[in-house]
């Protein structure tokens, strides 16, 4: 393998004795590549918690690294300790902190409102035993008033005791070199690791991308609307677009790179044997 950097991978929680299956073969075909960790998703409000520890406490006893994802949105600071607790038990040592989302029809916004609210809260209760990871945003979160505000809550987010970063996935790697900039301008110089998501559906890509605000480029939209229902086309070009993506972003000096999988192993694998 060519790749000369550091490699993780995210995953969602399966929901069914199929999921389960085939996320086990998802999980073998990328060991091999020797990944410093695998993630593992949360619903919105916590909604597929019990499922997301289920998953990492599986992959631990494979014998991987693994980083629960943990939000604070709508819950209490004394759920979230008893979590702490539970996870630094098993002897996890990685999380991936976050606000999270609020699931439809669910009041309040719980006890810590931000994601520096929750890794403040960490560090209080654990110090330094969890390797904190938070997100970033290259494109400016979809909720941000500004660019400068949006910079400001990353920079208040590290400073509350963030190890590192990750970010939301982006096809334009100038939207990254800036971010980092502005950060590295303001003082701050922990790692900043590219999120990278494989295209192999063009109107599942589409619709994420709306939702999150993640620009996918016109160029590419046009591109893989042409191939219609030529799953082939739309695998190769997606494959040719994130490669590109990637050999830029290590040029650029990315730390590492943390792919966004959908419990999928070929995709990634595909690109990563690319570089």
């Amino acid at each position: 393998m060519a790749i000369q950097i550091p490699i993780s991978f995210e995953f969602f929680p399966p929901k069914t004795p199929e999921g389960e299956q085939k996320l086990n073969q998802t999980i073998s075909d990328l060991s091999g590549y020797h990944p410093e960790f695998f993630s593992c998703t949360y619903g919105a409000g916590g909604s597929t918690q019990d499922g997301t520890f289920k998953t990492v406490a599986h992959i631990r006893s494979l014998g991987y690294d693994a980083a629960p994802h943990l939000s604070c949105v709508g819950s209490t600071r004394d759920h979230i300790a008893q979590i702490l607790q539970e996870l630094k038990a098993q002897g996890v040592r990685r999380i991936v902190a976050l606000r999270g989302d609020l699931p439809s029809g669910m009041g309040g916004t719980g006890e810590l409102h931000h994601a520096n609210d929750l890794v403040s809260f960490i560090r209080e209760q654990t110090g330094d035993w969890f390797h904190i990871e938070v997100a970033a945003y290259p494109e400016y979160h979809p909720q941000a008033r500004s660019p400068a505000d949006d910079l400001k809550h990353f920079i208040n987010k590290m400073n509350a005791g963030a190890n590192s970063a990750i970010t939301q996935y982006f096809y334009n790697a100038d939207a990254y070199e800036t971010f980092v900039n502005a950060v590295r301008a303001a003082g701050v110089n922990a790692p900043i690791v590219p999120g990278i998501m494989p295209i192999t559906n063009y109107s599942q890509l589409a619709r994420f991308s709306d939702v999150c605000g993640a620009e996918l480029p016109r160029w590419v939209r046009l591109k893989l609307a042409s191939f219609g229902d030529d799953r082939a086309s739309i695998l190769a070009f997606g494959q040719d677009v994130v490669s590109h993506l990637c050999e830029r972003l290590i040029a650029l000096g990315a730390p590492s790179l943390h792919f966004y999988t959908l419990n999928q192993a070929k995709p990634s694998l595909a690109i990563i044997d690319a570089l």
